[in-house]
């Protein structure tokens, strides 16, 4: 369901780069105020407001209860991602490629990024969260091994001595060319010196690799408050845009 949820939504994305590259290409000066570029510009912006009403609903205890007896959080987020990818692709067709407004300009302009911030955040998140987790098996398994074999290296002294000129950093790193290949018996095998090596060699590199996801994963956090700032930003601009469009739309009502 996720995969297909990610292409989906990488699908969506593109469009909507390939919607805002008809910039350059195309001008339709008068779609914006027409009937149809007005349907478009008012459900693009409707649909723009569900992300809002996911942060609200997440943040608020009393509410997310509520709202949950309903409908689920994976739901909402569900919502949440499509609405947010469909509403500026229906907003950049509602623009007819045409640069006239400041407001505009900028409002497309932080629209595409607060979508593309959205989506690195969602689904590199997703990832490293993943990563992470499948490293932890992997090393909680390293560990087990390794425990074996130090219990088996400690039963034959010969191999235990053996090792001994290879316990410090730099002489441990040329442990593989001294030492012999493990043998292929597998009851044997747990005895070898090499293979005691290469599970401690596993174990170093498996732990840096969870400290580097987890250091990539706190960034990303950041990031994540840095799309909800920008969304901010994106709606305040979106209030003045459709403030004035009412405003300088509707004024022969007088």
């Amino acid at each position: 369901m996720k995969e297909r949820e990610k292409i989906v939504v990488t699908g969506l994305v593109m469009l909507m780069l390939l919607a805002w590259l008809g910039f350059p290409l195309h001008h339709a000066h008068r779609f914006a105020g027409s009937f149809w570029g007005g349907i478009f510009g008012v459900t693009g912006a409707v649909l723009m407001l569900v992300p809002l009403a996911y942060l609200i609903v997440k943040r608020n205890k009393s509410l997310k209860q509520s709202v949950t007896k309903y409908v689920s959080m994976r739901t909402l987020l569900a919502w949440h991602i499509y609405a947010g990818v469909l509403g500026p692709i229906l907003v950049i067709i509602h623009s007819g490629h045409k640069y006239e407004s400041v407001v505009g300009i900028a409002l497309t302009a932080m629209t595409l990024l607060v979508v593309i911030s959205g989506f690195i955040g969602r689904y590199l998140m997703s990832g490293f969260a993943k990563e992470i987790r499948e490293k932890k098996a992997m090393l909680t398994e390293l560990q087990s091994n390794y425990d074996e074999a130090v219990i088996a290296v400690g039963s034959s002294p010969a191999t235990a001595k053996s090792l001994r000129p290879f316990s410090g950093f730099f002489s441990r790193l040329m442990a593989g060319f001294f030492l012999p290949e493990p043998s292929t018996e597998p009851a044997v095998s747990k005895t070898d010196s090499i293979t005691l090596v290469r599970l401690a060699e596993s174990i170093a590199d498996v732990e840096y690799a969870i400290r580097t996801h987890e250091d990539f994963k706190a960034w990303f956090g950041k990031w994540l408050k840095f799309h909800i700032a920008i969304s901010f930003i994106l709606y305040a601009l979106m209030f003045v845009h459709v403030y004035y469009a009412v405003y300088f739309g509707l004024r022969w009502f007088e």
